[in-house]
C-alpha cells in the first residue's frame, strides 16, 4: 500500500475494558499498583473506581499500528504516548491515526489518537513505522 500524508488509518474499536482484563494485565506486566485493582484504594485516592493502566491503553495503540502496518511488512521503531484523561473499567477505546509524514527512506510518522466512548481524548502520540526491505 502506498501511504500518503493526511491518509487516515483504519480505526480500531476495543471492547469495554473489564476488571478481569486489568487483573490479567497486572499479572502479565508486574504492575500490581492497587490504584488499578483495589476499589477502596482507588476511591481513597479520589477516583470513582479503579483506573486502567496507562500502558494497557498504549498497548491498544500498538494493536492499532499492527492492524494497519502488519509486522511481516512493517516495523514499529518508536511509539510515544501522552496520557490525557483517566480511563476506567467499562470504557470503550477507539484508536485513530493519520499519516503525518512520509520520508524517502521508507519511514512513516503516524499521529495517533485514542478516544473513549464519549469522544474524549484519553491519549495521543506518535509512532515511527518503517517499511521492511524484502
Amino acid at each position: 500500500m502506498a501511504w500518503t500524508v493526511g491518509q487516515a488509518l483504519e480505526p480500531l474499536k476495543k471492547e469495554p475494558i473489564t476488571r478481569e482484563q486489568l487483573k490479567h494485565y497486572a499479572s502479565a506486566s508486574g504492575d500490581n499498583n492497587p490504584i488499578h485493582l483495589d476499589e477502596s484504594f482507588a476511591k481513597e485516592a479520589g477516583f470513582p473506581s479503579v483506573i486502567v493502566h496507562g500502558m494497557l491503553s498504549m498497548a491498544f495503540q500498538a494493536d492499532h499500528l499492527q492492524l494497519n502496518f502488519p509486522p511481516d511488512r512493517y516495523q514499529v521503531g518508536r511509539l510515544k504516548t501522552r496520557f490525557r484523561k483517566v480511563t476506567y473499567p467499562g470504557d470503550e477505546l477507539n484508536c485513530e491515526g493519520v499519516i503525518r509524514k512520509v520520508k524517502e527512506d521508507g519511514v512513516f510518522l503516524v499521529a495517533l489518537l485514542t478516544r473513549n466512548q464519549n469522544g474524549e481524548v484519553t491519549s495521543d502520540g506518535e509512532a515511527e513505522v518503517r517499511l521492511q526491505a524484502h
